[in-house]
């Protein structure tokens, strides 16, 4: 059946599922039952009968995780969210811009291992990081002053319509 696109499995419940057909099944409860009964597909069940054939209630449990092994250990991506949040200039680059390309390097350089920059962001977003650009705003900014200004200088130098004339009678105009 598999999952949507983006939707974490719960493995303990598929395993409790996968244990209570178990058990229906060793009570001599039909395939075909044991399926609707539990919602699943019947061969699902005629798996899980095989498996329970040959490796008793035990061979239903979970495997553990699914999927590749992350190749950055959690101590490894510790160290790496320590080492982007000291900064890009830190790590020898002449801006403070971390860019993909500069995360992978610094991974490859400082962890020995290479991934592709896609995976590169998915690591970013399994941390916690996400795509954001510099505001690029001057050092000498005054915050006050551009407030002061906003609030004051502004609603002077901005043009107001001239008010109208009487207002039409025309149903067609908005007035």
């Amino acid at each position: 059946m598999g999952s949507a696109a983006g939707v974490r499995r719960d493995f303990d419940a598929l395993e409790k599922r996968r244990m209570r057909g178990g058990r229906l099944l060793e009570k001599g409860v039909p395939p075909c039952e044991v399926a609707r009964l539990l919602g699943v597909n019947r061969q699902s069940v005629y798996q899980w009968e095989r498996v329970l054939k040959e490796l008793s209630l035990a061979g239903l449990k979970k495997a553990g995780r699914a999927g590749r092994r992350p190749k950055l250990s959690e101590m490894q991506q510790r160290e790496l969210i320590s080492l982007l949040k000291s900064g890009a200039e830190n790590a020898g680059y002449d801006t403070g811009l971390w860019t993909i390309r500069r995360v992978a390097e610094l991974i490859k350089e400082r962890f020995g291992v290479l991934y592709d920059q896609s995976q590169v962001w998915r690591i970013l977003r399994g941390i916690g990081w996400s795509c954001q650009r510099p505001t690029g705003r001057a050092r000498e900014r005054d915050e006050e002053a551009i407030r002061r200004w906003k609030q004051e200088r502004w609603p002077k130098s901005k043009k107001t319509p001239e008010p109208r004339g009487k207002r039409s009678s025309s149903s067609t105009r908005a007035g």
